[in-house]
């Protein structure tokens, strides 16, 4: 029984991999004008992927998965895209991955290119956790009271998805003068440069939020505030796509791609994965033979 059970599931992955074989060569890929660029981990110890979306407002799916996060990855899409389909890209999706920036900067000067809203945040998260987790052992050290231990998550959460025991405990935290609490209130201020509507209003907010950062004297803020100086420009891209692009897209398509290697146990050959993130995402044409 195990033996034809084997059989079995041989004979529908390679249903799945002819079906996804077949469309990928028969997608259109002429009327591409909006992509994502983002990275997952696939493996422990920093084993990525560089996977690119159409993110258009008619059409939304997986167009190309290359293995690493590196500039020669990314170059090879564009070089897989060809550079009259490159031509007509009007706006690029991405986060602040240096590799990232220099390809897409070079292979398609011409598109608006837009760093990822939520990856500049996740960063400013990452910048506050730096300075909670400096603070808790200074603290430790210093012989106070452990007031900011259990407390990563009440800074890093939004307030409006704190529960309710976790905003009283918040309140109660905001009364002390921390540099967690200081470098949180500095997030919650930088989160008012998205409901800017012109990119010289919003570089002026920004330009001033990143002063106050710079003299905080909180070092990870800091370093935060010479990052977004550093890409000044393309947090402005912003604007001046006007709401043409949604970046909260990739990031949805990135979930989908968990749930699937989750349900999947894992992939252990590049095919595989390929094959399965394909299937699911790439709204691929089928062949007639296909059992639906």
């Amino acid at each position: 029984m195990s033996v034809c059970f084997k059989v079995s599931w041989d004979h529908v992955y390679n249903s799945v991999k002819h079906a996804v074989s077949w469309g990928l060569s028969h997608r259109d890929l002429d009327k591409i004008e909006s992509i994502g660029v983002d990275e997952v981990q696939w493996h422990r110890g920093h084993k990525y992927q560089t996977l690119v979306y159409q993110i258009d407002e008619g059409c939304k799916r997986l167009l190309w998965i290359g293995p690493d996060r590196t500039a020669k990855t990314l170059l090879r899409f564009f070089r897989f895209l060809g550079k009259e389909r490159n031509a007509k890209l009007q706006f690029v999706c991405s986060d602040m991955w240096q590799a990232y920036l220099k390809v897409i900067a070079k292979k398609v000067p011409q598109a608006i290119h837009i760093l990822d809203r939520f990856h500049v945040m996740q960063k400013m998260g990452k910048a506050i956790d730096k300075v909670r987790a400096a603070e808790v052992k200074q603290l430790k050290a210093d012989g106070y009271e452990a007031i900011l231990t259990g407390c990563r998550w009440l800074l890093l959460k939004r307030p409006e998805n704190l529960s309710e025991k976790q905003a009283v405990k918040l309140k109660d935290l905001l009364q002390y003068n921390l540099k967690s609490v200081r470098s949180l209130l500095m997030k919650e201020d930088f989160q008012r440069f998205w409901s800017y509507t012109y990119p010289a209003c919003a570089g002026k907010f920004l330009d001033a939020w990143c002063t106050r950062a710079m003299r905080s004297k909180i070092e990870p803020m800091k370093k935060m505030a010479k990052t977004l100086r550093s890409k000044r420009e393309l947090l402005l891209n912003w604007f001046r796509a006007d709401g043409a692009l949604s970046s909260g897209v990739v990031e949805g398509f990135n979930n989908k791609l968990k749930l699937i290697t989750r349900k999947s146990y894992g992939f252990r050959t590049q095919k595989a994965y390929e094959t399965a993130l394909y299937h699911n995402l790439g709204h691929l044409p089928e062949p007639d033979f296909v059992h639906r």
